[in-house]
């Protein structure tokens, strides 16, 4: 999996407008990564998305503008995507008691020798970032990496074949079985990554252009509000064609929110009127496929 650019950051101005929208989808994708290991651990399966995430939300608390200090951001945070063949997570120590904090973790020195993935009967040992484990004190938050050999990643996506995460420390023995939308994130990672949930730079910027994925071409975006926007498209069906959409892929017509629905056609009727303004007339076309959109055109 690739480490994240400059260039496939938004813009701290469209991240604030976009943001809300953002954080939905960020708690649904790492929901879909966390997997609990007893009453104590927990683990989020990072991939680039969580990641940049992180580094965004870094920024905007920060407010970080100057890019030498986002890239700063980055490089720190780019280790933790894993790399081909790997899986990477965080593993958080889940201590409630603010009093048996210390004693807890004392107690569980030697966890980093502790924790592996089995599948089938391949047991793939975790690697514990050492910076953060000695034999005096262990941290309440770790990176670990599991390396995943073809074959048993071949046997992770099989639901036929078992699959669980194991902890045998002395004072914490704990399995948790892989379900299947844990799993299919796994399969996602260990074969490259998934479709970008936050959209790059040139992707949200007010005015420029962008790859659209189903046929390839160059949009050119004439101008962005908050979530949604104008966009001339590369193969237009009119010369007066502009389509109004959501900046980031959204759900379909009858499943789409009405705060989205509101926008889309708040700013859809002030193009109406302009392309009525200049030709007499404007025709709207709903697209009921995801993502929903508006095509705005002049009769002919």
């Amino acid at each position: 999996m690739k480490p994240l650019t400059l260039a496939e950051l938004p813009s701290q101005a469209s991240f604030k407008h976009l943001r809300p929208m953002l954080r939905k989808a960020i708690l649904a994708h790492k929901n879909a990564r966390r997997l609990a290991v007893g009453n104590q651990m927990m683990l989020l399966f990072e991939d680039r998305e969580t990641v940049r995430w992180q580094v965004l939300e870094m920024c905007r608390v920060e407010g970080l503008r100057d890019p030498e200090a986002i890239q700063h951001e980055l490089d720190t945070y780019n280790k933790l995507i894993p790399a081909e063949g790997e899986l990477s997570a965080t593993l958080f120590i889940e201590i409630t008691e603010p009093a048996e904090i210390r004693l807890g973790l004392d107690q569980l020195l030697g966890i980093d020798e502790c924790l592996a993935l089995r599948i089938g009967q391949d047991v793939l040992p975790a690697r514990f970032d050492e910076k953060q484990t000695n034999q005096d004190h262990i941290s309440a938050v770790h990176y670990v990496r599991v390396t995943v050999p073809p074959e048993a990643s071949a046997a992770l996506a099989r639901p036929d074949i078992p699959a669980a995460v194991e902890i045998d420390h002395r004072s914490y023995r704990a399995r948790t079985e892989l379900g299947s939308e844990i799993r299919d994130q796994m399969v996602l990672d260990l074969s490259g990554g998934r479709t970008e949930l936050v959209p790059g730079q040139t992707k949200l910027a007010p005015v420029g252009d962008h790859t659209r994925a189903d046929t390839g071409d160059r949009d050119e975006i004439l101008e962005t509000h908050g979530a949604v926007r104008v966009v001339r498209p590369a193969r237009p069906c009119a010369p007066t064609h502009l389509i109004v959409e959501p900046v980031l892929p959204g759900p379909r017509f009858p499943d789409a929110p009405t705060d989205l629905l509101a926008a889309l056609f708040s700013l859809a009727q002030q193009v109406a009127r302009q392309i009525e303004a200049e030709h007499g007339a404007c025709r709207i076309a709903i697209d009921t496929n995801a993502p929903f959109r508006l095509d705005l055109y002049a009769p002919k």
